[in-house]
């Protein structure tokens, strides 16, 4: 018989130590280490297991492969996340801040599945079924076939659903909120969010289901847990956004299935999430001719094209060490670029506090928005208003010159379609066609942008 170990579990990271501690080695996180009990496989006199392993079959590296049969949501944007639909047998795990819309996107993906035809399951472990009700009201969607239960043991969820025959799709909400009887420990500790998360991705694998997991997020952003059960499922995927603005950001991560580099963009309305088929207008402000600190930066998000406003602020600091704020970009990159234009172009902002802002909240990686970040910085020192139909892209390397970037041509193509007029980029690559309904002026330095916009042309 299998007997019962005691080890010591943080329930930040997963470490396990064999006695307490207050600090974590590992991640640093105080107080997080908690005493759990265990199943110690069972193991026969002599150190011998008493079970022994049988042969895998070995096969060659090359033959035929089936397609993963994939089910379309009926939601675009999720679509597009998830590389076209969720696949037959796959586990996602979604994480996002409390308020975010988790629970709305899950419940409007599984009643447009259930609308197509498709059994779904939504089962809840934080509401009860008459607030799942509630919500599915509000949002219109009581009369989808939809299948609820409020349970948080595993092992009545698992028999539950093996009881339903063939399934779809499931939907958990949350990972935190089971338990199983295998585990004596609390629901949320990381024994359990393992063990549990371990049995659902194994029904998942083994009738096709595909199973949808919710997941809390500790308040660095980061879903709660221990890291390796973003390991153990298929995709993982962030609902981002401030709860403030209307709009919210789903990205992936980690997709075995497609790429981890689109994006979902949806609006907050009081019907629920609406899809937002053109982005690029929540990301920019009110276009007027006389503002200054402002610069539209042609990004790509994925495949999709998507234009931001960058927002800068100079003004002369009275502090000793002058300010340096950034929402929605990296602070390291803005301090290379202050650096690159005092040090290339003789713009002074060593004694200026500087603000940056993304309009709406987006984050931007890619460093193709060097040259829009720089124009912004410049316009709002010297007071150059960049025109509102023209829009920057470009990389900017700390020698100050300027970079060309990939998927140039859809950038073009799409600032034209919202009615730009005029580019400022790094010359074009070779075989790159030139939109004939822009005004394209190519930069290869920095001096360039900076000589560009001080002349009365500008």
């Amino acid at each position: 018989m299998a007997r019962a170990t005691r080890q010591f579990v943080c329930q930040s990271c997963g470490t396990v130590y064999s006695r307490w501690a207050g600090k974590c080695d590992s991640c640093g996180s105080w107080n997080s280490i908690v005493e759990e009990m265990t199943d110690a496989a069972p193991i026969a006199p002599g150190g011998k297991s008493l079970k022994k392993g049988r042969k895998t079959n070995l096969v060659p590296l090359e033959g035929t492969v089936e397609d993963s049969v994939r089910l379309a949501s009926g939601l675009a944007e999720l679509d597009r996340v998830t590389g076209g639909g969720f696949v037959a047998g796959s586990a996602l795990l979604v994480g996002g801040d409390p308020g975010i819309g988790k629970s709305t996107l899950l419940i409007q993906a599984a009643a447009a599945l259930a609308n197509k035809g498709e059994k779904v399951i939504y089962i809840s472990g934080e509401e009860a079924i008459g607030q799942v009700r509630l919500r599915a009201e509000r949002l219109g969607l009581s009369k989808a076939p939809v299948s609820l239960a409020a349970e948080t043991h595993v092992e009545d969820i698992l028999a539950t659903l093996k009881a339903e025959g063939r399934i779809a799709l499931v939907v958990i909400d949350s990972i935190q909120t089971l338990w199983t009887s295998a585990v004596e420990s609390a629901p949320g500790t990381v024994t359990q969010v393992r063990t549990c998360a371990q049995a659902l991705i194994r029904f998942a694998k083994e009738t096709g289901c595909a199973v949808i997991l919710v997941g809390h997020v500790t308040k660095d952003g980061q879903i709660a847990g221990p890291r390796v059960v973003e390991h153990m499922v298929d995709a993982v995927l962030y609902f981002v956004g401030d709860a403030t603005h209307h709009f919210r950001i789903l990205r992936a991560v980690k997709n075995r299935f497609g790429a981890t580099d689109e994006i979902g963009v949806f609006e907050m309305t009081g019907d629920g999430l609406r899809e937002v088929a053109n982005p690029s207008a929540l990301f920019l402000g009110d276009r007027t001719g006389d503002t200054t600190g402002v610069a539209v930066f042609a990004g790509i998000e994925g495949t999709r094209p998507l234009l931001v406003e960058i927002q800068a602020l100079v003004a002369p600091s009275s502090l000793g060490t002058p300010r340096r704020s950034v929402v929605g970009w990296e602070s390291n990159r803005l301090a290379m670029i202050v650096a690159v234009l005092e040090a290339h172009a003789g713009v002074r902002l060593g004694g200026h506090d500087i603000y940056l802002n993304v309009a709406g909240g987006l984050r931007i990686i890619e460093p193709a928005a060097d040259l829009a970040v720089a124009a912004a910085l410049v316009s709002s020192l010297t007071g150059a208003v960049i025109p509102p139909d023209t829009f920057l892209f470009g990389e900017v390397s700390l020698s100050g010159s300027v970079r060309p970037v990939a998927h140039a041509e859809i950038r073009l193509k799409e600032a034209e379609k919202l009615g730009f007029k005029s580019a400022i980029s790094p010359p074009a690559r070779s075989g790159s066609k030139k939109i004939s309904g822009l005004a394209h002026k190519e930069i290869t330095d920095i001096t360039a942008l900076v000589a560009h916009m001080a002349a009365p042309s500008s």
